[in-house]
């Protein structure tokens, strides 16, 4: 009978496990306990069981349906054995039971603030054997049902393993003998008595619960809203990430993580790696060196001029041939306009009684008080260059004029011209 009862538990518990679907938590467990129980009535007169009684475990295996409700089919064993002022008698007592599990801690809201303490609790019926052994052996057992409740507090020891400890209490229906099995249960108690539930036992265990599966986190320990705060985490960074990645500091089409020229000139074309077009390889930006060339004169032919004397530098200086260029909302002189600083520096080591005026100027986009502040502090850059350079700063004067309106606002390219620094000279 107990067999037959066994393996219709089985049954409906595998039932209730078919289709189960994909999780991002282990589900599967087994758990291992054993402890201290206590036997209550009934009893024949005379017959008392050990308080405490020892020798008593369990097994069973658990499976989480989410991380809130489970079932669980277990085994148990109980040695009752008689107390010292007891008349001797020992019992057998087996069990199985199918039960349904609520995880406690997760519908409390334990994992917002412990990720290591759970209670379960659990319930369910199962099938008992009774079979006394001492001072008569049975042939057969007494057969009844169950009925089980109790607590599981856990501790977690690491990803497959928890502490547990167990409180279960059970009660019996069709007890035909008392625990002890010295007489028929109808002459220890009433016939009213006998119906219902008319054997109880308690027991007390500590054991361990071991994990199975391949996620990092059983459904005792998971928590479903804080995975989806996680996920929610996860893409938000990533969406950061992206934001960065398409921040365009030159604002040359060419986002920063791609860009391998980060300070390219406003205006000139690039190419698809942020590179300022330079075919000829000199430095200056194609856009801009044929816009330099309808208005400046290029260094060859400056070179040129002053070797043959058809050209005075000075006058060259004077007109404007000569200037210093810088980037928008900058006083850092461009790579490319050194050479004209070193044109005025060579001219003033060349001529010791002459002096120089440095103006600098802006374009016309911003505020015309900033824009003066601005062009003053290029022409003061400038000459803290022809300093270091060797040059006397008694012989140099920095002053700002300002924003210069003499090309069109609109014109990105053409307002590369106006900022600037010029150069005067005097002897």
């Amino acid at each position: 009978m107990m067999r037959k009862f066994t393996l219709c538990l089985l049954f409906v518990f595998g039932t209730l496990t078919v289709g189960a679907q994909e999780t991002n938590y282990n589900q599967w467990s087994i758990e291992l306990q054993g402890g201290a129980h206590k036997a209550a009535t009934p009893f024949s007169p005379g017959y008392y069981a050990s308080t405490p009684s020892f020798w008593q475990g369990g097994l069973g295996v658990r499976y989480m349906f989410n991380e809130k409700f489970g079932a669980k089919l277990d085994f148990g064993y109980n040695s009752i054995e008689s107390d010292d002022n007891s008349m001797p008698f020992k019992t057998e007592y087996y069990r199985a039971n199918l039960q349904g599990v609520i995880n406690l801690g997760s519908i409390l809201g334990f994992r917002e603030w412990c990720d290591y303490v759970n209670v379960l609790i659990h319930g369910g019926f199962g099938y008992s054997a009774n079979k006394p052994k001492e001072p008569i052996e049975f042939d057969s057992a007494d057969n009844m049902l169950n009925i089980m409740a109790g607590i599981t507090p856990q501790l977690r020891l690491g990803k497959s393993i928890a502490l547990t400890g167990d409180l279960s209490i059970l009660g019996h229906v069709r007890h035909n003998t008392p625990w002890d099995g010295a007489m028929p249960l109808d002459q220890v108690v009433s016939d009213n008595q006998t119906r219902g539930l008319n054997g109880y036992m308690v027991n007390a265990s500590v054991g361990i619960t071991l994990y199975l599966g391949q996620h990092d986190k059983h459904a005792d320990w998971y928590s479903e809203e804080q995975a989806i705060y996680s996920q929610l985490d996860s893409l938000d960074e990533r969406l950061s990430k992206v934001e960065t990645d398409l921040i365009d500091t030159d604002q040359d089409g060419v986002p920063d993580y791609l860009d391998r020229e980060p300070n390219t000139i406003s205006g000139v074309a690039v190419d698809t790696k942020g590179r300022a077009i330079d075919a000829n390889n000199n430095g200056i930006p194609d856009e801009m060196e044929s816009a330099l060339d309808e208005r400046y004169a290029k260094k060859a032919a400056l070179d040129q001029a002053a070797q043959s004397g058809s050209l005075n530098i000075k006058e060259l200086i004077d007109s404007g041939y000569v200037n210093v260029y810088f980037r928008f909302n900058s006083d850092q002189p461009e790579t490319y306009s050194l050479q004209a600083v070193n044109y005025l520096i060579t001219y003033m080591k060349q001529n010791p009684g002459a002096q120089a005026e440095l103006i600098g100027f802006a374009d016309e986009i911003g505020n015309a008080q900033y824009n003066a502040q601005l062009s003053e502090s290029r022409a003061n850059k400038v000459k803290e260059l022809m300093v270091a350079a060797g040059i006397d700063g008694n012989r140099l004067t920095a002053r700002g004029g300002g924003e210069d309106d003499s090309v069109n606002r609109d014109s990105a390219q053409a307002r590369q011209l106006v900022r600037r620094v010029t150069f005067r000279l005097s002897n």
